[in-house]
């Protein structure tokens, strides 16, 4: 665990001395302090930051919205228990704290990001429901097991798993992006996924289901991140066919594609400048905030919602498709 945040911060800092030494003149620059769009969500241009891998939700500015204050729950996952990979922060937390409203109990896998999965676990808590926290590598098969085993002994059953755990970190051309990189981000994105879904599967019974996240990244690419968008492309394609391979089972498997959100993981990726006028690129001219992405995952999590819906890949993207 400690050598991944190392590599990480490692990959982070090669990246960083790279975009130092380019020239900043004539690139971009959003002026102004955070607007706020006509859902009361924070717009860009937001405040710059650059996170230390891999990255704290306490430390952003302003803090992404996670707690879907106006959702009332109706016990929609009641008797639920749901397995989240990435749930300290971010989406994951977000998912978490509404799987919670709606009756589930939740274990929590996270890399190392203590203080951020201790607030989750208060809300998950204050929520009605149980939580268990369990640090430790997606890469790592054996840990992947032994958290399922953990949350078997704790609650009993994986009623839900939902892979969101994700490294990303941007380079400007395939010359500047290196084997290890590269190595790093398909093994957390694609293995991590897939490692948690052979560890889950054989304890799932008819009902149960998976949800991937996903991103735009991988239906449209993004120069930059050649590495992540191929993983998340894989990820699609994965859901799709992981559907087809277990729907005899009555296993559902769908994927969530959101766009922009503002989480950590962006702003321990970009530069402070460029966290400036993230999001700005959608129609709505912001990045979403955890918040608004959440209810997408109740509702694939939720037989009552969709039981008729596997294979999917749900964009949420701020923006009309072909826009």
């Amino acid at each position: 665990m400690t050598a991944t945040v190392e590599a990480q911060r490692k990959i982070q800092a090669e990246t960083d001395a790279k975009d130092s030494k380019r020239s900043k003149s004539g690139s971009a620059r959003v002026k102004g302090s955070p607007k706020t769009s006509a859902t009361e969500q924070p717009g860009s241009p937001l405040p710059p930051q650059h996170l230390l891998k891999p990255g704290l939700e306490s430390d952003l500015r302003p803090r992404p919205r996670f707690e879907a204050k106006k959702y009332k729950g109706s016990s929609k996952l009641a008797g639920k228990v749901a397995l989240i990979t990435g749930g300290d922060s971010g989406i994951g937390r977000a998912v978490a704290v509404l799987f919670a409203r709606e009756g589930a109990d939740v274990a929590i896998v996270y890399l190392d990001e203590h203080a951020d999965a201790e607030e989750t676990a208060k809300h998950v808590k204050s929520e009605g429901q149980s939580c268990l926290l369990m640090p430790g590598d997606v890469k790592d098969i054996a840990f992947c097991h032994d958290a399922v085993a953990k949350t078997l002994k704790q609650f009993g059953s994986v009623d839900i798993l939902v892979n969101n755990a994700a490294f990303q970190e941007h380079a400007a051309s395939i010359d500047d992006l290196s084997s290890d990189h590269f190595d790093l981000t398909m093994k957390t994105n694609v293995y991590g996924y897939f490692h948690m879904a052979k560890a889950c599967l054989p304890t799932m019974k008819a009902g149960c289901c998976i949800i991937n996240t996903g991103s735009e990244t991988g239906l449209y690419g993004a120069k930059e991140l050649l590495d992540y968008s191929a993983t998340k492309g894989a990820i699609h394609a994965f859901t799709k066919a992981l559907a087809a391979n277990v729907i005899d089972r009555g296993i559902r498997v769908n994927a969530i594609a959101p766009g922009p959100v503002w989480t950590p993981l962006n702003p321990a990726d970009r530069s402070a400048d460029d966290v400036r006028s993230f999001g700005a690129s959608t129609d709505m001219k912001r990045p979403a905030q955890p918040e608004e992405i959440s209810p997408a995952y109740v509702f694939l999590a939720s037989a009552i919602c969709s039981s008729y819906i596997t294979g999917i890949v749900l964009p949420i993207m701020g923006s009309v498709p072909g826009g």
